[in-house]
Protein backbone atom coordinates (compact mmCIF):
# COMPACT_ATOMS: atom_id res chain seq x y z
CA UNK A 1 0.00 0.00 0.00
CA UNK A 2 2.66 2.63 0.48
CA UNK A 3 4.49 1.97 -3.03
CA UNK A 4 0.70 3.32 -4.02
CA UNK A 5 1.43 5.98 -2.24
CA UNK A 6 4.83 6.91 -4.51
CA UNK A 7 3.96 5.01 -7.95
CA UNK A 8 0.21 7.09 -8.34
CA UNK A 9 1.99 10.62 -7.72
CA UNK A 10 5.11 9.85 -9.93
CA UNK A 11 2.67 8.53 -12.82
CA UNK A 12 0.54 11.96 -12.85
CA UNK A 13 4.02 13.56 -13.04
CA UNK A 14 5.19 11.75 -15.72
CA UNK A 15 1.59 12.28 -17.51
CA UNK A 16 1.64 15.43 -16.98
CA UNK A 17 5.56 15.99 -18.30
CA UNK A 18 4.17 14.37 -21.08
CA UNK A 19 1.35 16.40 -21.84
CA UNK A 20 3.44 19.31 -21.45
CA UNK A 21 5.88 18.32 -23.88
CA UNK A 22 2.88 17.55 -26.63
CA UNK A 23 1.65 20.90 -25.54
CA UNK A 24 4.82 22.51 -26.03
CA UNK A 25 5.54 21.37 -29.83
CA UNK A 26 2.37 22.14 -31.05
CA UNK A 27 2.95 25.53 -30.14
CA UNK A 28 6.56 25.88 -31.25
CA UNK A 29 4.98 24.44 -34.72
CA UNK A 30 6.30 20.64 -35.30
CA UNK A 31 2.92 19.67 -36.23
CA UNK A 32 3.18 22.83 -39.46
CA UNK A 33 4.54 20.68 -42.25
CA UNK A 34 3.27 16.85 -42.35
CA UNK A 35 3.50 16.18 -46.09
CA UNK A 36 7.17 18.23 -46.20
CA UNK A 37 8.79 15.54 -44.07
CA UNK A 38 7.27 12.39 -46.27
CA UNK A 39 8.64 14.15 -49.47
CA UNK A 40 12.16 14.74 -47.82
CA UNK A 41 12.22 11.08 -46.87
CA UNK A 42 11.79 10.33 -50.30
CA UNK A 43 14.54 12.36 -52.05
CA UNK A 44 17.34 10.51 -53.60
CA UNK A 45 19.70 13.19 -52.37
CA UNK A 46 21.31 14.10 -48.99
CA UNK A 47 20.48 17.34 -47.62
CA UNK A 48 22.83 19.76 -48.77
CA UNK A 49 23.94 18.63 -51.58
CA UNK A 50 23.11 20.13 -54.74
CA UNK A 51 21.22 18.14 -57.85
CA UNK A 52 24.41 17.98 -60.15
CA UNK A 53 26.41 15.51 -57.84
CA UNK A 54 23.71 12.90 -56.94
CA UNK A 55 23.82 9.67 -57.93
CA UNK A 56 22.19 9.04 -61.91
CA UNK A 57 18.59 9.01 -62.14
CA UNK A 58 16.76 5.54 -62.73
CA UNK A 59 16.62 5.49 -66.37
CA UNK A 60 19.88 5.68 -66.79
CA UNK A 61 20.51 3.01 -64.15
CA UNK A 62 17.82 0.67 -66.39
CA UNK A 63 19.43 1.98 -69.84
CA UNK A 64 22.93 0.47 -68.27
CA UNK A 65 21.26 -2.76 -66.95
CA UNK A 66 19.87 -3.71 -70.58
CA UNK A 67 23.56 -3.38 -71.86
CA UNK A 68 25.12 -5.86 -70.22
CA UNK A 69 25.21 -9.35 -71.85
CA UNK A 70 22.37 -10.78 -69.57
CA UNK A 71 19.79 -7.79 -69.69
CA UNK A 72 20.29 -7.25 -65.91
CA UNK A 73 18.84 -9.54 -64.36
CA UNK A 74 21.61 -11.83 -63.65
CA UNK A 75 21.65 -15.01 -65.30
CA UNK A 76 21.36 -15.52 -69.21
CA UNK A 77 18.52 -17.02 -71.26
CA UNK A 78 19.92 -19.87 -71.35
CA UNK A 79 20.23 -20.42 -67.42
CA UNK A 80 16.20 -21.53 -68.09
Amino acid sequence: MTSLAWLIPAALALGGLGLAAFLWSLKSGQYDDLEGAAWRALQDREPGVPAAKTAPNVESRLAEDCKTPTGGHGYDKADG
